[in-house]
């Protein structure tokens, strides 16, 4: 799935709807309470892919640590080691934060095309080709005032599988549910659950649909606003027939409509798109000379 992840509010999609029934809108028949639950389903639906991932730097305080807002499911996570202050802007180049990254020279090399000040709150790049440090990872986070921390250590952190009903963690794969590591932690009303006391905890997650307003987010995309749309209307058409209204034959309509709109969103958003793909044939690869090389390793070589 290609997307850009671009969004709109929930009052936005209701507005087309309205705009398409707005004999029944003028009527009263449009109760927005009612069609929240729609698009949550929709959402739901659609999967977590389109949440967007985000990652940040949270703080452990005697041995607990309040989650993000919006944090919806954990991606993976690690433990914060040492790091150093600086006061200038990160450089460097911005990598997929699927793998942890790095950023400048101490002294400053990273300089030239490298140059990158869009680092926000936490940003994961990596070293500009020729430094000193090239090939080297480090996590850079924001405290403001112009001053930013990098970190340098990583330890794994390993997080408990309680009973969440797989609503916590991405798909069923974070890679820290299996992870044997001293550091232990547990994900808790809101609140990560560490057994040290206090340290700097890495979280990728993927974040909740809604804005900094609280308000609900649907996917702004061609191919999935029919969706969004079509099921809102066809709960407002069953509305209508149970307050009476004869409105069987639109029903029928929007519900053959729906089923259409459904598979085309559907197989949009389940689509790989080219880095997927790309990591598909990766390990595939490795896969392959693991059964056809590696099998040599127990033998003698043959002179």
């Amino acid at each position: 799935m290609a997307i850009s992840h671009k969004y709109r509010t929930f009052n936005q999609l209701l507005n087309d709807v309205t705009i398409d029934f707005r004999t029944y809108a003028l009527e009263g028949m449009i109760e927005p309470q009612q069609l929240i639950k729609v698009a949550l389903r929709v959402n739901y639906d659609l999967g977590i892919r389109i949440n967007r991932t985000k990652d940040t730097v949270i703080e452990v305080e005697h041995n607990k640590a309040q989650l993000p807002v919006d944090f919806k499911y954990l991606n993976y996570a690690w433990v914060c080691g040492n790091y150093k202050l600086v006061n200038t802007p990160p450089s460097g180049t911005h990598v997929d934060t699927t793998q942890p990254a790095y950023v400048p020279a101490p002294d400053g090399g990273d300089v030239g095309p490298c140059d990158d000040p869009t680092c926000k709150d936490v940003c994961v790049v990596k070293t500009c080709e020729g430094t000193k440090n090239e090939g080297q990872y480090m996590l850079i986070q924001n405290i403001g005032a112009q001053q930013y921390r990098e970190y340098s250590e990583y330890f794994p952190l390993r997080i408990k599988n309680h009973a969440t009903g797989g609503k916590v963690f991405s798909e069923g794969n974070c890679p820290n549910i299996n992870e044997q590591a001293v550091d232990i932690a547990e994900i808790r009303d809101k609140h990560l659950i560490t057994n040290f006391k206090a340290g700097n905890v890495y979280l990728n997650y993927q974040g909740a649909m809604e804005n900094e307003e609280g308000d609900l987010l649907v996917l702004d995309h061609p191919y999935c606003n029919e969706y969004y749309e079509y099921a809102l209307k066809e709960r407002i058409l069953e509305n209508m027939v149970f307050a009476g209204e004869n409105v069987s034959q639109q029903l029928g309509l929007i519900s053959q409509k729906l089923r259409a709109a459904r598979n085309n969103a559907l197989g949009f958003v389940n689509t790989a798109d080219f880095k997927e793909l790309q990591k598909i044939w990766e390990v595939n690869r490795r896969a392959q000379y693991h059964n056809y090389y590696n099998m040599f390793k127990s033998h003698a070589s043959i002179r």
